[in-house]
């Protein structure tokens, strides 16, 4: 499609279709805390309680990245 291979639609939908998406949650997130009104440690439990699960994504790839770059 578009000259494009298959590998590379998936390669960019992992990197930044999923970043997207991941910004779009923190949003969410953001907007639940606000419209509770809660406070900075009520903010900071939603944040770490609901988004947890994306740094085990930002950490896969990370050390993806690091595992692959060539080396000096």
């Amino acid at each position: 499609m578009l000259g494009y291979t298959e590998d590379q639609i998936a390669n960019f939908g992992l990197s930044f279709g999923i970043g997207a998406f991941m910004l779009c949650m923190l949003f969410i997130i953001g907007q639940l805390a606000w419209e509770s009104k809660a406070d900075k440690f009520g903010t900071l439990v939603l944040f770490l309680g609901l988004a947890f699960g994306m740094l085990g994504f930002v950490a896969k790839m990370a050390i993806q990245w690091f595992l692959e770059r060539p080396s000096a």
